[in-house]
């Protein structure tokens, strides 16, 4: 099977550019930027691909990597960070640039005009020998370069995201064009090994999954059923953070499953110890423990040694714990950053932790799951917690749930083609002067949420229409009087994250 080895050099994007590899079905894994030439050769990969970073190349300290690396005789692409990596260690050189550029930039790329994201301060000033530029943009005469004698080839832009127009073209071109590899990668070779792998991890011991009823927690339980039934109980543990009525929801669909199924009603304990709590970091840590927690007291008595969850990639690199190590923490989820130390389960499962949000559908698909549980929206495992900015009070979550549902019931109402990979509302914790009736009023502000994404680590605004907005807003004013006032949101990602907090 054809390998793609992409190498961290802590940039955000590296689990993107594994997934979009994967998206072509060749096979990529991750690896450290620090890897040794020869434990690198040992791994055979067709290509490799190395990442952006945070650093400046001539910086002390700089992340670096083994200049063996450029002699193996492997195709080398290097993006961003990892495109001024080759050209210093090639004898280019490396500079701050004139014009910093961070945004989407018109780039003349190979003689065609594409529209590519740039974030970087440095660029590449001049080529070493044998480098000759392919790329361009008005700020930086070196967007993009290669070496065909030595298999070198370099992009200032990421085409892994979402925003770079024929991205994913220029990635196939490497892959198939330069390393010659073959599309052969399934994703039922992700369930066998995944399968194999908790089958080795546990081996009779009992599993218990926190099932939140969502995409992950939903194909994670299936894939547990899979790999060893019966040896794996479900505990739903309805924190009443949820949206409007969607605990009964849960119940009632996962009920009726052959599942070994329990809901834990720990509403007012999650609310008890968020009481005063407006740090958003703090949120994630207290929900985090309190999850964990009342798992344990679920599991009191029974024979369950380790605890399973739905954790997927964007968890992983949003909270800055990949295994390859050096990205920065962006938030803490749940179910990544806010575990304690100090769980009553002999280890985590989490076979899903390599896997992007369109990849997880697709095997839910696979492993039988209806389209109404794959297909259901996106929703942060800390629950509204995160979508009221400030202080949690039932009074305030009860206003979100309400304005959160008329928003939502809208937008679920227009034809499926037209509808928004997510969207939500989130209770900010200002406030505005407005007029009821006669009266002056002072309600709070509540933002309106909805984006385009296939991948969840970038994302652009929705251009909902202003009748829909209009129309949404007249409704939550009217039914909601603690409700002042009603925004939208029109920032992508980047710069923003989907979540407010």
């Amino acid at each position: 099977m054809s390998r793609i080895v992409v190498l961290d050099f802590g940039g955000q994007y590296k689990e993107l550019i594994a997934r979009r590899v994967r998206g072509l079905s060749v096979y990529s894994e991750i690896h450290p930027g620090r890897i040794s030439a020869a434990a690198l050769a040992d791994l055979r990969p067709d290509g490799v691909i190395l990442t952006g970073g945070p650093n400046s190349v001539y910086a002390e300290g700089a992340q670096s990597f083994d200049r063996g690396l450029l002699t193996l005789g492997i195709p080398i692409l290097g993006i961003c960070y990892g495109m001024q990596l080759i050209a210093y260690y090639s004898g280019g050189t490396v500079q701050p640039a004139e014009k910093s550029e961070f945004g989407v930039f018109n780039c003349t790329y190979k003689g065609n005009t594409i529209q590519a994201l740039m974030s970087h301060g440095d660029r590449v000033f001049s080529l070493p020998e044998g480098f000759e530029i392919t790329g361009f943009t008005e700020n930086c005469p070196v967007a993009a370069y290669e070496n065909r004698a030595k298999k070198l080839y370099g992009v200032q832009f990421h085409p892994e995201t979402a925003h770079t127009e024929r991205g994913t073209e220029i990635i196939a071109d490497f892959l198939f064009n330069v390393c010659g590899c073959k599309a052969d990668y399934d994703l039922d070779d992700v369930i066998e090994t995944q399968c194999a792998e908790i089958r080795r991890k546990v081996g009779s011991s009992n599993v218990l999954l926190g099932l939140s009823g969502g995409v992950d927690s939903s194909v994670c339980a299936a894939l547990l059923a899979k790999a060893i039934p019966g040896q794996a109980r479900c505990v739903f543990v309805d924190h009443g953070l949820m949206r409007l009525d969607e605990g009964d929801q849960i119940e009632a669909i996962f009920s009726k499953r052959e599942l070994d199924f329990t809901r834990v009603n720990a509403g007012e304990r999650f609310l008890s110890r968020l009481a005063g709590v407006t740090d958003p970091e703090t949120k994630r840590k207290i929900i985090g423990e309190e999850f964990v927690r009342t798992f344990e007291a679920a599991n009191h008595g029974e024979a369950a040694s380790y605890l399973a969850q739905g954790t997927i990639y964007p968890d992983v690199i949003e909270s800055g714990k990949s295994s390859t190590g050096g990205a920065a923490t962006i938030k803490s989820h749940h179910n990544v950053g806010g575990i304690p130390d100090d769980i009553d389960f002999d280890g985590i499962v989490e076979p899903l932790a390599g896997l992007f949000k369109d990849e997880v559908r697709a095997l839910g698909r696979k492993l039988g799951l209806p389209d109404y549980l794959v297909e259901r929206q996106p929703f942060p495992g800390p629950g509204l917690a995160i979508r009221i900015i400030g202080e949690i009070t039932k009074e305030r979550l009860d206003i979100l749930q309400k304005a959160d549902y008329i928003y939502r019931s809208a937008v679920d109402a227009l034809p499926f083609s037209e509808r928004p990979s997510q969207y939500f509302a989130v209770l900010t914790d200002m406030r505005a002067v407005g007029v009821t009736g006669d009266d002056r009023s002072y309600g709070y502000v509540l933002a309106l949420r909805a984006v385009y994404t296939d991948d969840f680590m970038t994302c652009r605004y929705a251009p909902l229409s202003h009748e829909l907005l209009a129309e949404v807003s007249a409704k939550i004013t009217n039914e909601l009087r603690e409700i002042g006032r009603v925004v939208y949101d029109i920032t992508d990602k980047p710069p923003a994250t989907i979540e407010w907090e």
